[in-house]
Formats: C-alpha cells, sequence, structure tokens
C-alpha cells in the first residue's frame, strides 16, 4: 500500500477577509438606515443581501481556519470538509434572503410609497464601489477554492446589484414611477438566485463525494493505464476533502510488479495533471474476485 499527502497550506485570506467584513458591516448599516429613511424597497433588499453575505464571509473565513488544523482523534482527515459545509451554509443564507427580499418587494407592490431616489443612488453607488474591491480581494483565489468562489461571486454579485439600484434610482427621479424600485427587487432576486443555485449544486456534489468538476475521472483512468506494468485497475474513487485539496485510491493489477520510482512518479503525475495531492494505492499481483458488499 503506497500514500502520498499534499504539504501545501490552504491559504487564509485573513487580511482579505477582515477588509471585506469590516467594510460590509459599515455599508449594511448605511443601507438600513437610508433604505428606511428613503422608503426603498431596493435599497433594504440590497441591504439584506449585503448581511447575508457578511455572514458568509465570516463563515468561510472561520472554515479555512478549521481546514487548517491537523487531523487528530476521531477526525483523521482532520476539519478539512467544513470548507464544502460552509459552501452549503452560504448558499442557504443566500436561499434565506431571497425571500425575505421578495416579501419585501410584494408589500411595496401592494402598497406603494414615494421613494427618494436621489439617496437611494448615492447610498447605492457606494455600495458598487464597497462590492467591488472587496470582490477583487478574492479574484485570485476563486480560480481554485469553491469555497473563495463563493465569497467572490457574492462580492461580484453585489456590485452589479448595487449598480441595479443606482439605476432604479435615477429612473424614479427621471419618471416618478414608484414601482421601479420594487421591481429592482425582483431583478436581485433573479442575480442572487442565478449565482447561488450553482455554487449550492456545487457544493452538495462536493459533500457526497462526487468527482470535482474540474477533474475528468475518465482521464484519471486513462492515465493509470498508460503506466508501465498496470494492466488493469479496479476501485477508482477521487473525491473532495476541502474546497482546495483533492485524494484519489485505486487498485492496481500489476503481475510483473514495479520499480522503486513508479509510485512516486505516478503521484507526481497525478499532482500535475489533475491537483490530485493525497494519493493511496494497493498494488496487486492478480485480481481477486469477489462479491461487492459495499461500494466498489
Amino acid at each position: 500500500m503506497a500514500h502520498s499527502h499534499e504539504h501545501n497550506t490552504q491559504k487564509s485570506y485573513g487580511k482579505a477577509f477582515a477588509i471585506g467584513i469590516g467594510l460590509n458591516i459599515a455599508f449594511v448599516a448605511v443601507e438600513i438606515f437610508y433604505g428606511l429613511v428613503a422608503n426603498s424597497s431596493a435599497l433594504l433588499a440590497d441591504a439584506g443581501h449585503n448581511a447575508s453575505d457578511v455572514l458568509s464571509l465570516i463563515f468561510a473565513w472561520a472554515a479555512i481556519r478549521l481546514a487548517s488544523i491537523k487531523p487528530k482523534g476521531k477526525y483523521t482527515y482532520g476539519l478539512r470538509k467544513t470548507t464544502i459545509l460552509v459552501s452549503i451554509l452560504n448558499a442557504l443564507l443566500l436561499f434565506g434572503a431571497v425571500i425575505a427580499i421578495g416579501w419585501d418587494a410584494v408589500g411595496k407592490f401592494k402598497n406603494p410609497e414615494p421613494v427618494a431616489g436621489t439617496q437611494v443612488m448615492i447610498v447605492a453607488g457606494i455600495g458598487v464601489v464597497i462590492n467591488t474591491i472587496t470582490a477583487l480581494l478574492f479574484m485570485k483565489g476563486q480560480k481554485d477554492d469553491l469555497n473563495i468562489k463563493g465569497a467572490f461571486l457574492h462580492m461580484a454579485a453585489d456590485a452589479g446589484v448595487s449598480l441595479g439600484v443606482v439605476v432604479a434610482g435615477l429612473l424614479i427621479n427621471l419618471t416618478g414611477i414608484q414601482w421601479i424600485d420594487p421591481v429592482m427587487s425582483f431583478i436581485i432576486i433573479l442575480v442572487i438566485l442565478w449565482g447561488t443555485w450553482r455554487l449550492f449544486t456545487d457544493s452538495i456534489d462536493l459533500a457526497l463525494d462526487a468527482v470535482p468538476k474540474n477533474i475528468n475521472l475518465e482521464k484519471v483512468r486513462e492515465l493509470l493505464l498508460a503506466q508501465k506494468g498496470v494492466e488493469e485497475i479496479h476501485d477508482l474513487h477521487v473525491w473532495a476533502m476541502s474546497t482546495t485539496q483533492t485524494a484519489l485510491t485505486a487498485h492496481l493489477i500489476m503481475p510483473k510488479g514495479y520499480h522503486d520510482k513508479f509510485i512516486a512518479e505516478l503521484q507526481e503525475k497525478l499532482e500535475h495533471e489533475f491537483g490530485i495531492g493525497h494519493t493511496t494505492f494497493q498494488i496487486e499481483n492478480e485480481r481477486i474476485e469477489k462479491e461487492c458488499k459495499t461500494v466498489c
């Protein structure tokens, strides 16, 4: 039996999270205050969305910290999967925000009230700047980490949503049509759902140990079978240990045995080609036929 364990540590992005959380907490307070003063459903909707994103940033940061804890006791893999669980939690928080935003917008449709368009534009304009800055802090990391990608998508979507609120305020000023405000709330809902659904389904897949989307299982199988001396493989499993770390186990049928560097070279190829850094191989001289009572 041969093993490989990845030694690269997951980046904490502590400074990015601290800046993003601080800026957004301050902005949520401003949005709630002026949303009530300006009687803007769209501004309150954006505040609700931003509030859920503050929680998502806090949870994502906490998950990364937990994932860095070394394995001990019954948690033989450590707490790496907390990053996946938090991705699911973040999606659920956003779904909850959608319900709250929709409820408020429906109320505004039933009982339309004057909206202070200029105040809405100014506050939402500040939001465009803050959310864009926060999104840029996570732009690089989102390419390799679903947890960081969740934070990036939330902030990028917020920048777009805030821009939409600016447009709503401008249209209200130009036309005097008050229902533009709740209509913009429903547009915000569609934007949130579009980004959140994919985050939710991807996170559920990883929680259920599905092969990560960036890995082609058949290509992995082909690489293993292409190795000198490997005649057959079985019990091939690839799954996510966290939002950044992937594991693989496989039984390799090698009747003629293998040379000393075989495992090390194979592990290096898997790491380079697929980013799989935690591998376990069982080398067998011949396949032992057995009835699979569990997953094989």
